[in-house]
């Protein structure tokens, strides 16, 4: 049919881009957000949501649905009445978007096929709002400004049903702004307002009270805590004060025992050092004899074998030569030992008479004490005596002794009476009658009679009485009549 290769080759080449040109205008993919509707040749169209698929150009057509998220404004265009009868201006949004599976899809692509996500809010707003309208008027203004969750759950309750009629579904509805033109709600929260401060401040109030309870309970448990840390620390101080003395006690104790012990140990061996000290003279002494015996015999020796074949005579005077030096040597050994003997003795006594001074001592401080203690008993039992005596003697001479013992203090209070006067040293006297040297003197008269109307008050002795029983005239005349007391007291110091 085709005698030209080239021609065969042109249409094959044709067909093949008519081909690729098909597919490139047939083949459609849809977004996640949208839905591709393809419709022309069966009856239920075919739905692409995030896939493709292919569109047979001509016979079929291609349509689309919005499947994001819409916001659409839901405000009431005039005051609403609520429950109880208060306008309101309600301000709210919603967020929708179609009903993610097929049937919703379906009644969307029904309603708003080929809408803009502007235009499909515009769609819903009159229904939203006339839904809102609805909700308004069943509550009251407390409830829709305190439960804005409540009134929005219910808006998209009523509103859901309305819109799964259209394919779309209310993802969520929040009431922005409630207000109205009277001020009630601004009023509500003025007194809410109040409430709320006076509720603040009852319990800032109560939890003042609360910490300064706390506080003070605090303070009185750190007190308690501080007094008894300071008795602890003064006991465990008290304590350690006592085991301290305790110690010091025991320590100088120990101390005098042990100064005590080294005396006696001294003591006992400067004596045993004096005894080894004449032992060892004793022993000295001893060895020289037995030295001087053996030189002895050794010259004896020697002049034996020198003089051997001297005569008789010389024999004999050299033996008494030696009898004499030995006898010597003997006397002086003696002598010797005798000294030692005797530096022994006056060693042991020197110690014998140092203990007996320390027990004269001892006796003489003990006998000085009993003199001193007998010394003050005697004082004691004299001064008892003494007073024994005195009580004795004024009791015989009853009133007489007490007047002399008055008649001795009259002169200091003679002296006390005038020595206001002797301070005085400018008097101006001013007197018509010319008394007013006499009327200042008389006063020393005045003062001593008031003082023996003090001693008459207090002690029943008349001391006026008495003075005139020791006057010139009582004694010449007796003509003066004295009371029995006063007559004794005068009687005895006439005999005194």
């Amino acid at each position: 049919m085709f005698a030209n290769p080239f021609t065969l080759y042109a249409i094959i080449a044709a067909a093949a881009v008519l081909l690729l040109f098909f597919v490139f205008t047939s083949y459609v993919k849809a977004p996640p957000s949208y839905a591709f509707i393809i419709s022309g040749l069966s009856r239920e169209p075919r739905v692409l949501i995030g896939s493709g698929g292919f569109r047979i150009p001509f016979l079929e057509r291609l349509d689309r649905v919005y499947l994001g998220q819409i916001t659409v404004d839901i405000k009431t265009e005039e005051s609403v009445p609520t429950n109880d009868f208060i306008n309101v201006d309600v301000d709210a949004v919603a967020k929708i978007r179609v009903t993610p599976n097929a049937e919703g899809t379906r009644l969307a692509a029904k309603n708003f096929l080929n809408m803009t996500p502007v235009m499909i809010a515009e769609q819903l707003q009159d229904s939203l709002q006339g839904n809102m309208r609805e909700i308004i008027g069943t509550l009251d203004l407390r409830s829709l400004n305190t439960d804005r969750d409540g009134f929005s759950d219910q808006v998209m309750q009523k509103a859901q049903h309305d819109m799964a009629k259209l394919g779309i579904e209310i993802i969520s509805c929040n009431i922005q702004n409630v207000t109205d033109k009277e001020g009630l709600i601004h009023d509500l929260g003025a007194d809410n307002t109040a409430k709320i401060k006076k509720d603040a401040s009852i319990n800032r109030a109560n939890a003042e009270r609360d910490v300064k309870i706390q506080v003070a309970h605090a303070d009185k448990d750190a007190n308690d805590a501080r007094v008894d840390a300071d008795t602890a620390i003064a006991m465990k101080n008290n304590d350690l004060a006592l085991k301290r003395a305790d110690l010091k006690k025991q320590a100088d104790t120990a101390q005098a025992d042990a100064d005590a012990a080294y005396a006696i140990q001294q003591q006992e061996q400067q004596k045993t050092i004096n005894i080894k000290t004449v032992e060892a003279e004793i022993e000295k002494t001893k060895r020289q004899q037995i030295l001087s015996q053996e030189q002895i015999i050794i010259k004896q020796n020697e002049l034996a074998a020198e003089v051997e074949k001297k005569a008789d005579a010389d024999k004999y005077q050299v033996q008494k030569n030696a009898e004499a030096d030995l006898e010597q040597r003997k006397r002086i050994a003696e002598a010797q030992r005798y000294e030692a003997e005797q530096k022994a003795q006056a060693q042991n006594a020197a110690s014998d008479a140092t203990r007996y001074q320390l027990e004269q001592e001892a006796q003489g401080i003990k006998a000085k004490g009993e003199a001193e203690a007998y010394a003050i008993l005697k004082r004691g039992e004299a001064e008892a005596q003494a007073m024994d005596k005195k009580a004795e003697a004024y009791k015989k001479y009853n009133n007489a002794a007490v007047a002399q013992m008055m008649i001795e203090v009259l002169p200091q209070i003679v002296e006390n009476v005038a020595k206001p006067i002797s301070a005085i040293k400018d008097v101006n006297i001013y007197s018509g009658d010319g008394q007013g040297i006499s009327a200042m003197s008389g006063n020393v008269p005045v003062a001593i009679k008031q003082a023996f109307d003090v001693l008459k008050s207090a002690t029943g002795v008349d001391m006026a009485d008495i003075m005139k029983a020791g006057s010139i005239q009582a004694k010449t005349t007796r003509n003066i009549n004295l009371n029995p007391e006063a007559q004794e007291i005068a009687d005895g110091l006439k005999d005194e």
